[in-house]
């Protein structure tokens, strides 16, 4: 099933104050809100995206759709785009929901890990951005700990950060990774990598850490998996790329936007 993506002002069956008007206030180059894969859903940016293997629908804490994922072999995809990469404008924001439904994944990559949103192309090696989460009994012992990378175009280790806490199956995250290429410093000599969590700054990192040059390559992006390999069961909603970093008040923002619909249909 495929979705042609939109352009232009927010609907007006969006409220003011409402998620999706706090997100299209940041000019995002893309909005993919997900759910059902119908047109119905807007996005900016003249893209297709394609639900693979019919993922399933369900309900965020605001009460919009967000699309569901078997673990198995569903995933979205996008199609390359210039703003997608970090390499456009040296900046990129990468924004997203997810509720994983489980701690132990099916099928997993490498240590242990499901790379659940990407851009990236394992096949041949055309690798630039990704978050990832691990599965209880990874052999890094890393269990519960979501993290965010940037690599250079032939793969390896990449420049990330991440936040591990406690994930109670079935509870929502709010989830941002911001690559920085433009602001240097004698911290970060060739810019840096962060993570928030709901909205909170979590880890910032150096792409010298690890040599990163991030490049332009013709990868899709992935939703639900970033390459073939490991595959996410839970929900992802409200997938945003912005060809800029958003600025830690926006992020927020945003954040607070999905409780106070959450508190409305609570009706608290």
């Amino acid at each position: 099933m495929t979705q042609t993506a939109c352009g232009g002002p927010a609907s007006s069956a969006h409220p003011p104050g409402s998620y999706d008007v706090e997100v299209r206030a940041d000019s995002p180059a893309l909005y993919l809100p997900l759910g059902a894969g119908h047109g119905a859903n807007r996005s900016a940016g003249a893209v297709e995206a394609t639900w693979h293997h019919a993922p399933g629908v369900t309900s965020m804490p605001n009460g919009n759709q967000a699309s569901l994922f078997d673990g198995t072999s569903q995933y979205v995809e996008v199609p390359d785009s210039d703003r997608l990469s970090v390499t456009t404008t040296g900046e990129l924001t990468v924004e997203a929901w997810m509720r994983p439904d489980t701690l132990t994944f099916a099928r997993t990559a490498g240590t242990g890990y499901v790379n659940w949103l990407g851009k990236v192309s394992g096949k041949e090696a055309r690798v630039e951005w990704l978050a990832r989460m691990y599965s209880r009994g990874n052999t890094e012992e890393r269990a519960n700990r979501i993290s965010g990378y940037v690599f250079n175009r032939g793969g390896g280790l990449g420049a990330g950060s991440y936040f591990e806490d406690r994930v109670r199956p079935g509870e929502w995250i709010h989830f941002a990774l911001v690559i920085n290429t433009r602001e240097k410093s004698a911290a970060y000599p060739t810019g840096y990598v962060k993570v928030y969590k709901n909205g909170v700054l979590r880890d910032q990192d150096a792409l010298d850490d690890y040599d990163i040059t991030p490049s332009n390559t013709d990868a899709p992006m992935r939703i639900g998996a970033a390459g073939t390999k490991s595959f996410f069961k839970g929900a992802i909603g409200k997938v945003a790329v912005y060809d800029s970093e958003v600025p830690r008040s926006r992020l927020a923002a945003h954040y607070r936007a999905m409780d106070a619909g959450r508190r409305s249909v609570a009706g608290t």
